[in-house]
């Protein structure tokens, strides 16, 4: 049996070593969690006791058969109930979030199976993020971050790799959202922040907030 903050390690966990190669250091997972690298620490130890990951102090972390097992299938369902929260519910994508993180611990395997089907099977959450099958497979999308992109390149935005609900609200704000059409202008040398359109629109963002976009380029 594991914990509700358990399971919320777990999912840190794999959430950041999806978006990096490598073992997870201490303090990505105290960033993506909120806490202090100390009570991370604690925490990994516990982890370890119960062979869902694996520790070396000062050398990183990853997880364990069992720990990625139960991990995925945490995530599955957070990544599910965003789908639903936005699509039926009408949610923005800023604020499903943190009503997501309660709902994930529902323990029902067969209300996810079901909420999976009632959604059409999606692959992909509000924030274009993966969501992994009941067989714990993940799809993957073509994307790059938007500051990799070439000036006259266009795409398409698919997903964001930071869902902190001040950035979803900062592109809401800028009429950028899954689906938004962006061309980049100029890529700006001394800051590397980018001059971009969107529709008709001109619009100029930092080189952070680019890095944060994935885009489906068009050919």
């Amino acid at each position: 049996m594991i914990t509700l903050a358990e399971e919320n390690y777990l999912k840190a966990i794999l959430s950041i070593s999806l978006n990096k190669d490598g073992k997870v250091s201490t303090n990505a997972i105290a960033h993506e969690i909120g806490t202090s690298p100390a009570s991370v620490s604690d925490m990994l130890k516990k982890l370890q006791d119960k062979k869902l990951i694996k520790y070396k102090k000062y050398k990183g972390v990853e997880l364990s058969k069992s720990g990625k097992t139960k991990a995925i299938n945490i995530l599955r369902k957070h990544r599910l109930w965003e789908t639903f929260l936005v699509n039926k519910l009408a949610f923005s994508w800023g604020e499903v979030h943190d009503v997501a993180e309660q709902l994930e611990h529902i323990k029902s395997e067969e209300l996810v199976n079901r909420l999976d089907t009632f959604l059409g099977f999606p692959q992909f959450d509000p924030h274009g993020e993966p969501i992994p099958t009941k067989e714990g497979n993940l799809p993957k999308s073509n994307t790059v971050p938007l500051n990799e992109l070439k000036t006259g390149t266009k795409g398409k935005v698919m997903g964001v790799t930071l869902d902190e609900t001040s950035f979803l609200d900062y592109l809401t704000r800028l009429n950028i959202s899954i689906g938004t059409e962006i061309k980049v202008l100029e890529t700006i040398r001394f800051d590397q922040s980018l001059s971009i359109k969107i529709e008709k629109q001109t619009q100029h963002i930092s080189n952070d907030v680019a890095k944060h976009l994935l885009i489906k380029i068009k050919n």
